[in-house]
């Protein structure tokens, strides 16, 4: 009958679960989570200047590049079958209220325009926060010491105003204060931004794996920490509300970072919401891989590509991943 599940009732030796897992054509035809280069997005860190590229040592394989080789690896990353890209801005012109952030001339904004020239189909999403330009390094600015909430909505939405106009496709706003996601949509389309799509960092934790990061952008705080406004990583229901405000507010995807060691966080925002959902396969997360992959503790091709499944099949849409040039060309070589 249409619509009624019929269970197996079967058992061994009439039901044999190796019969699928016979072969390597089997095994494809029946997997489950097909993992895509549609579904990757690689990280980028801009700086400052031309012809430019500082190797990132805490993240092997990444580096820190200056506009026109942004523009260059995306152009590269998109041959290979990425479709975007998330740029994060880095620069020494830091002060109290992080203004480099949205400045039209600013890094970010001219990395922004660079790929555009260069790569005109490939989408481009910006990082939207203030801690790697402020002099304190927090991600709003602070009163009487302390990040203050609503003095931080109206620089994190002129941030992300100003990366939609130098031609970004997405704006992420990662700095989890609250009511950021409707402070910025009504900006955009007071800007007449309406097309500019807002990818919230959602359920975006206060994590160890964060470190590699913080290295690249220097964007550590220089006094206490992020745990005042980033989550508990010991929270999953709050998760589901945090993702939940921001669809209210008008946020167009959604994120979970960390990925790996967030799957069912990723599983309860996947069930708690139709829009697509993103996971951020976090600087930590790619660098321990590496680093068990250079002493030859695991296959690094292997390790990746079982890891970047696993967060799809928690119910990720999208994943944001310095391996996605990688995973790209990997993917490409086990259709050929």
């Amino acid at each position: 009958m249409e619509g009624t599940r019929i269970e197996a009732r079967a058992a061994f030796p009439q039901l044999r679960m190796r019969r699928l897992r016979a072969g390597a054509t089997m095994r494809r035809m029946v997997r489950e989570t097909r993992l895509s280069a549609d579904q990757l997005v690689l990280p980028l860190f801009a700086i400052e200047g031309r012809g430019a590229r500082v190797p990132i040592d805490a993240l092997p394989g990444q580096a820190r590049m200056s506009p026109d080789l942004i523009a260059a690896t995306a152009r590269r990353a998109y041959a290979a079958g990425v479709p975007a890209i998330l740029l994060f801005g880095v620069t020494y012109r830091k002060d109290a209220a992080g203004s480099a952030a949205y400045e039209a001339d600013g890094v970010v904004q001219t990395a922004v325009a660079a790929v555009k020239d260069a790569v005109p189909e490939m989408v481009v999403m910006t990082d939207v926060c203030l801690c790697g330009y402020t002099d304190h390094g927090h991600c709003g600015v602070l009163v009487d010491g302390e990040v203050h909430n609503d003095a931080s909505l109206e620089l994190l939405a002129r941030t992300a105003v100003s990366h939609a106009e130098a031609g970004a496709d997405v704006v992420a706003p990662s700095d989890m204060m609250d009511g950021r996601v409707g402070a910025i949509r009504a900006a955009l389309d007071a800007e007449g931004h309406e097309g500019a799509a807002i990818l919230a960092y959602s359920a975006k934790y206060a994590s160890a794996f964060y470190g590699p990061f913080r290295e690249a952008a220097g964007s550590a705080p220089g006094h206490g920490d992020r745990r005042g406004y980033q989550m508990d990583p010991a929270n999953g229901r709050e998760a589901l509300r945090e993702t939940l405000l921001d669809v209210a507010e008008g946020a167009d995807m959604v994120m979970v970072k960390p990925a790996a060691a967030y799957l069912d966080v990723i599983a309860g925002v996947r069930a708690a919401t139709d829009l697509p959902v993103v996971a951020y396969h976090v600087s930590g997360e790619y660098s321990m891989l590496k680093a068990a992959a250079e002493r030859g503790w695991l296959d690094e091709r292997l390790a990746a590509t079982e890891v970047l499944t696993g967060i799809a099949r928690a119910g990720a849409d999208l994943l944001i991943t310095y391996y996605a040039e990688d995973a790209a060309r990997w993917l490409r070589e086990e259709v050929a």
